[in-house]
């Protein structure tokens, strides 16, 4: 089992989430976080690969779909596929974000843009099109977990505490370029990658830990929440049930993902920064999600 490696990240406490962006990271907080180790990146697909040709695991994506589940649905609808990423043509209503995402049937983390696209010479580029459910097996496989929230933006942030971005307050420092997100026009003009790219293509942050701003948004195991539940309460969801750690099938469990993705500009989405949050359903499989582990 050749499993990426973990980088120890100390205890302490922090301010996690903002007062000053989007309405679901706030309320800003402290928060305490004992010490534990998060892998270095993201999984990559030759680490996934590594997992399914061990267990034969298939991943919610490439699952039959069972008609009973979808009553009315055309049966020829009713095939495994899983949303892709398009760039589009010109300009768009940027709040309508169908005009660049599709539905693609045979999109897997094999095919992460459709059937006739492959992960050949992308064994170093982070596996996407992975549900939460899938997350979770291989961590288990690996005898690892995912983190929780705190603890990933704990660890996003490198040490430095109340910094607007993972290496400081500036974007763009001295006009460097520190993450993968997009550059250019969204979504139809990029002078970067405009996809996913290998990991460790950027500096580490100040743990030593690769892409935790950018590439792909990353599953932690909280329950989504439309803020930020201080300490000392409970931890719910948006309608007030207990947070589940275990894999469900009920739609409306949305889960917490961090640190932005390839598709994060400054028009669109201002998620690069380890105080931003995003919900995905456990069984959301995209082309911009991927996963890492810690222990």
């Amino acid at each position: 089992m050749n499993l990426t490696e973990l980088v120890e990240i100390p205890g302490g406490t922090f301010q996690m989430g903002s007062d000053g962006n989007y309405p679901e990271e706030r309320p800003a907080h402290t928060r305490a976080v004992a010490a534990f180790a998060l892998e270095k990146h993201p999984v990559t697909n030759a680490r996934f690969a590594e997992f399914v040709d061990a267990t034969g695991y298939v991943t919610v994506a490439e699952e039959e779909m069972d008609p009973a589940q979808f009553p009315g649905a055309d049966p020829a609808d009713l095939v495994p596929g899983a949303l892709v990423f398009t760039r589009t043509e010109g300009p768009v209503n940027l709040g309508d974000w169908r005009q660049w995402w599709r539905w693609e049937p045979g999109a897997s983390w094999r095919h992460p843009q459709g059937p006739d696209s492959s992960i050949d010479e992308r064994d170093d580029h982070p596996v996407v099109q992975v549900a939460y459910r899938d997350a979770v097996a291989y961590a288990e496989w690996a005898g690892r977990r995912l983190a929780t929230e705190a603890e990933w933006e704990f660890a996003a942030r490198g040490g430095l505490d109340g910094c607007e971005y993972a290496w400081g307050d500036e974007l763009h420092p001295d006009g460097e370029v520190l993450a993968n997100t997009w550059l250019g026009r969204f979504p139809y003009e990029s002078t970067g990658w405009g996809s996913t790219s290998p990991v460790g293509e950027y500096p580490p942050n100040g743990y030593g830990l690769l892409d935790m701003i950018g590439n792909v948004w990353e599953r932690t195991s909280d329950v989504y929440a439309p803020r930020h539940t201080v300490p000392g309460q409970r931890h719910v969801d948006a309608d007030g049930r207990p947070d589940l750690l275990a894999p469900t099938t009920d739609p409306t469990v949305m889960r917490v993902t961090k640190g932005g993705s390839f598709i994060c500009a400054p028009e669109y989405c201002r998620r690069y920064r380890p105080a931003a949050r995003s919900a995905q359903s456990d069984d959301s499989a995209t082309s911009h999600l991927g996963f890492r582990c810690a222990r």
